[in-house]
């Protein structure tokens, strides 16, 4: 299997997505949106932009499976499974917020082993598979190697369901705040992947996650020199619900998230 090859369909594909996504803002308006529930908002784009990449991906690799957020389709995991979110990043979308993206990640028992994440607005597409490099528009690209957290930027979301933890999350912002150059929540998991690897960030973290916010992320992270791992510091990260992905600054992230988490 030419992991390079598929990449670059998929890339392709994500781009024609991007594309609809971007005209599609020109006309759209917030009375077209549908709640799935009180904050988890999702538009006629999302699925439209779903069923486009479906079909694109069927020709690249017929025998996959699907995990998609939009579930326009029945199919299920495989052997080689795509994990989409044709729009990570709604919410923003719909406020007309300029942070949104396409994300596509290729499983391979278990194990993420080509993604792309294409940041609609900025038309930035990041891709890498698995022992080829990272990539942002065709230029190679790599975590960042600042060790201090006063040397770095790192990322985040806030949950908008599920606060039962929210008191050990603030704790954690807390020492953050104190100690790095900056925190950001951008609103798109993808997004903060992609910039993680490309050393804009050099960490984010986030829980309540599901696998097709940050599957097209994960492997722009690995291929770009960066660890990815769960809060625990092991590596069920992409049906866990919880992720860190970082730089060098990798290992003094995780020692703040367990010692409050």
């Amino acid at each position: 299997m030419n992991l390079e090859k598929i990449t670059e369909k998929v890339a392709q594909i994500a781009l024609e997505t991007g594309a609809f996504i971007r005209q599609e803002r020109k006309r759209f308006s917030y009375d077209e949106v549908e709640f799935k529930g009180d904050s988890d908002l999702v538009s006629y784009v999302d699925k439209e932009s779903e069923k486009q990449i479906i079909s694109g991906l069927e020709k690249v690799l017929p025998e996959a499976g699907f995990i998609t957020e939009e579930e326009t389709t029945k199919q299920g995991q495989k052997e080689f499974t795509w994990i989409i979110d044709p729009l990570d990043g709604t919410t923003n979308f719909v406020h007309g917020i300029p942070n949104y993206c396409v994300s596509i990640g290729l499983m391979h028992e278990g194990k993420i082993v080509s993604g792309v994440v294409y940041e609609v607005a900025n038309d930035e597409c990041f891709y890498a598979w698995k022992n080829g490099g990272a990539y942002l528009n065709k230029q190679p690209i790599r975590v960042s190697q600042a060790k201090s957290f006063s040397d770095t930027v790192l990322a985040t979301g806030f949950p908008y369901y599920e606060f039962e933890r929210l008191d050990e999350y603030l704790k954690i912002l807390h020492q953050l705040m104190e100690s790095t150059q900056g925190l950001r929540r951008m609103g798109s998991a993808a997004a903060d992947m992609a910039y993680v690897a490309c050393g804009r960030y050099g960490g984010y973290f986030e829980y309540n996650l599901n696998s097709y916010d940050i599957a097209g992320g994960v492997i722009l992270v690995q291929e770009a020199g960066g660890k990815v791992t769960d809060f625990k510091g092991g590596d069920d990260y992409i049906f866990g619900r919880e992720i860190v992905a970082g730089g060098a600054v990798h290992p003094q992230l995780l020692h703040v998230i367990k010692k409050y988490w």
